[in-house]
């Protein structure tokens, strides 16, 4: 039989992508994955600690990506494959990617492993947009990107983007996103 943690957080990441969050609980987990009601209390006392889980997991695929991203050479093309990277986790990861910023659902600072690469993937996107040629403010700048983002995330994964006559598959649809607001921002922050 399978790992049941892995099991567990599987059947969970299912549920979150397919029904939402509403409709995770450890005794649905159970049902699903076909074990008994405790068996997933042999790894995760609660359902936060699920969602936790997910969200650390989310984020070691963020911090992977975005460290690919950042080995390019500053520029438009650096800021666009981080925002690629940012919409491929979402876009791979839905299940993962609905928990990773929600504070409502988890509280990142009771869960180290989550909180310590939430905090490396944000510092990676600050080192993405910090290059950005542009006088001002680096905050400004990253809330900016990051909003494209991650908005472009939401609305590929729950929103109208893959249901208004779009030809384009969400991930081709995610990177051309991500490569032209690259490039708009570059010439627009530039010129400040």
């Amino acid at each position: 039989m399978r790992d049941l943690r892995r099991l567990v957080l599987d059947t969970s990441a299912a549920i979150v992508a397919t029904e939402g969050v509403a409709a995770l609980s450890l005794r649905e987990v159970a049902r699903r994955s076909g074990v008994s009601h405790q068996a997933p209390y042999r790894h995760f006392p609660d359902r936060e600690a699920i969602l936790a889980a997910l969200a650390a997991e989310g984020f070691g695929w963020l911090v992977t990506e975005l460290e690919a991203a950042v080995q390019l050479p500053p520029g438009p093309d650096r800021l666009a494959a981080g925002g690629e990277a940012y919409l491929r986790v979402a876009l791979a990861h839905p299940g993962h990617f609905r928990v990773m910023f929600r504070p409502d659902l988890v509280t990142l600072a009771d869960f180290p492993e989550a909180q310590t690469l939430a905090t490396e993937s944000f510092e990676l996107l600050r080192a993405l947009v910090a290059d950005v040629s542009a006088p001002g403010d680096d905050e400004v700048k990253l809330a900016l990107v990051w909003s494209v983002v991650h908005g472009a995330a939401v609305l590929l994964l729950d929103g109208p983007l893959p249901h208004r006559g779009s030809t384009r598959d969400p991930a081709a649809l995610g990177a051309a996103v991500a490569r032209t607001f690259a490039g708009w921002a570059g010439a627009a922050l530039a010129a400040r």
